[in-house]
């Protein structure tokens, strides 16, 4: 088994206790004032993963049996990350504008031509590598999480978000842990509903503050400034989860989730984020995105060859799914004498998906 170090004072406590570092993971940890340490304990397969140290170090300790990876430079991310975002670290400088902000600044390099570089790419995967190990430390069990998707254009102050975000509530208080797309819109509604601590008058209290800067079509300053001190205004500390991409760097990512994994590959992560929600996925009005959801999660359940791995799908707005977005007899066509069949569920509102669910 490998011991994953991910902090200097896990580093401090690891040697004192075995006096080596043979077999273990050390991830983005600079360990400059480690030197000393390094240079005479039993490193033999250790795994270096961009750690600062200097480069006659690295030699060294590649000599005596460790894999140094080194750090990459040339991107404005880390590749080697030892945890999830949160909304602090994404929008840090706001103020000077979101483009100078980490978020900001990453969607703007995937778009640039030096993000097609060899050495760009390896940066991604690595990257999205970093964010599947720390994800998995704060996952869910199977069976608690539930997924809500929609679409991102859902806005603020309107009453589909206000009851987007009072499914997520009672879901959390119920036990479950709310894993949305990470996003704006439907996502943002229910990462907020999940995260507020209070009742549900506060959430009223919650929605309407944030209606005062509905979408961020005008500029996402004002929209992510007005979620941040709605955060900061209420007790928004319960867990949620979000699962934002640059791929869809146009739509940024909100504030309420308090464990963003965001990845690059948004392939990778729609299977991550779809395999989370053991407990249940509901399908709030949306647009391609969210089809796509649909029928990726329906697969894993059409092939499914016991009930145990089945979970239900809700799709919520009769109208909306039947004649809209004609989604709904599709899947019930697929379904039909399939082990799903009895797991697929077209309600009307919120408070009906609600009830599939608990």
């Amino acid at each position: 088994m490998r011991t994953e170090i991910e902090t200097l004072a896990e580093f401090d406590a690891h040697v004192a206790a075995h006096g080596s570092l043979r077999g273990c993971v050390l991830q983005a940890l600079d360990l400059s004032e480690r030197q000393a340490v390094l240079v005479r304990v039993d490193v033999h397969n250790a795994l270096l993963l961009g750690c600062r140290l200097p480069t006659a170090l690295a030699d060294v300790l590649t000599r005596r049996g460790a894999s140094v990876f080194p750090r990459l430079p040339a991107v404005p991310f880390d590749a080697y990350r030892a945890g999830l975002y949160t909304a602090d670290e994404l929008y840090r400088g706001l103020e000077d504008g979101y483009p100078g902000t980490p978020d900001g600044a990453t969607y703007a390099w995937t778009l640039s031509p030096a993000a097609r570089w060899l050495d760009a790419s390896l940066a991604r995967a690595l990257h999205d590598h970093s964010i599947g190990d720390a994800l998995a430390e704060v996952a869910p069990e199977p069976a608690a999480g539930v997924g809500i998707m929609g679409g991102h254009a859902l806005a603020r102050g309107s009453a589909d978000y206000a009851a987007a975000a009072r499914l997520a509530w009672h879901l959390t208080g119920r036990g479950r842990r709310v894993i949305t797309g990470g996003g704006p819109g439907a996502m943002e509604a229910a990462n907020l509903g999940a995260a507020l601590a209070g009742d549900l008058d506060d959430l009223a209290a919650a929605c309407a503050a944030l209606g005062r800067a509905p979408g961020f079509a005008d500029g996402v300053e004002p929209w992510a400034r007005a979620a941040l001190e709605v955060r900061d205004r209420w007790n928004c500390s319960r867990p949620s989860l979000g699962v934002p991409t640059w791929f869809y760097g146009h739509e940024p990512p909100n504030v309420f989730a308090t464990h963003i994994a965001k990845y690059f590959d948004n392939a990778l992560r729609e299977d991550v984020l779809l395999s989370l929600c053991g407990g249940g996925i509901v399908f709030l009005r949306g647009a391609a995105g969210t089809v796509q959801e649909i029928f990726q999660a329906a697969t894993r359940d059409y092939y499914a060859r016991d009930a145990a791995d089945l979970r239900p799908l809700v799709l919520v707005g009769v109208d909306y799914w039947t004649d809209v977005l004609p989604a709904w007899p599709l899947l019930a066509t697929l379904s039909r004498d399939r082990l799903m069949a009895g797991h697929v569920y077209l309600v009307e509102d919120v408070e009906q998906a609600l009830a599939v669910l608990t």
